[in-house]
């Protein structure tokens, strides 16, 4: 977008089949990654600016840094700078999707997306060996990994075929301004649980 904001036009352009709508912050290989952020998928915004959890009143980035994950608030309404990618990677942070393809809301992925893309998760994982992941929304995770009566926080991986053991697997809340649920602070101590339990 050339670093504006999107308008209503725009966004329609970016519903679209195409599995990889926006481009992963991961780390170089080789380097290390604590913590691997899972999205469900990206929404029109993010597509439109290539950017995670980009559209405004998304309450991911600010609770991000109210936990202290990040030492400045990201505004990634325009798209992430450089400065931005720089400074999760340098901690060990890194964020993906679950689908790759970019829809309006969550509940138009099928699923059997869900399912097809926890699959290449697992993999992606087995790769990468984060010390944790966390799946950010309880409902898609649910469906996902096939557990119908999963709850937030720490899961057991025992039975998840291909998990790697040295990698915790969280969910934490979906940070969409839709969940009546959290709030901003109960957000950031989410995060904040994950990221001291993925310490040394």
């Amino acid at each position: 977008m050339g670093g504006r904001r999107p308008t209503r036009e725009d966004l329609a352009r970016f519903a679209s089949d195409d599995p990889d709508a926006i481009d992963d912050v991961l780390p170089a290989s080789g380097e290390r990654l604590r913590l691997l952020i899972v999205g469900i998928n990206p929404g029109l915004w993010t597509a439109a600016v290539n950017a995670p959890f980009a559209r405004p009143g998304n309450r991911f980035w600010p609770s991000l840094h109210r936990s202290g994950l990040t030492d400045h608030l990201v505004d990634a309404s325009t798209g992430l700078s450089d400065e931005d990618e720089s400074q999760l990677l340098s901690r060990g942070i890194g964020l993906t999707n679950i689908v790759g393809r970019a829809t309006a809301r969550a509940d138009e992925l099928t699923r059997e997306e869900l399912r097809a893309g926890c699959a290449h998760l697992i993999r992606r994982v087995a790769k990468l060996r984060p010390r944790a992941v966390a799946v950010a929304g309880i409902t898609a995770f649910r469906i996902a990994f096939g557990r119908p009566r999963a709850r937030l926080g720490v899961q057991d991986t025992g039975d998840v075929p291909g998990w790697p053991s040295n990698s915790q697997l969280w969910v934490v809340p979906q940070p969409s301004g839709l969940n009546a649920h959290e709030n901003v602070d109960s957000l950031a101590l989410r995060w904040r649980e994950v990221w001291d339990a993925s310490g040394d």
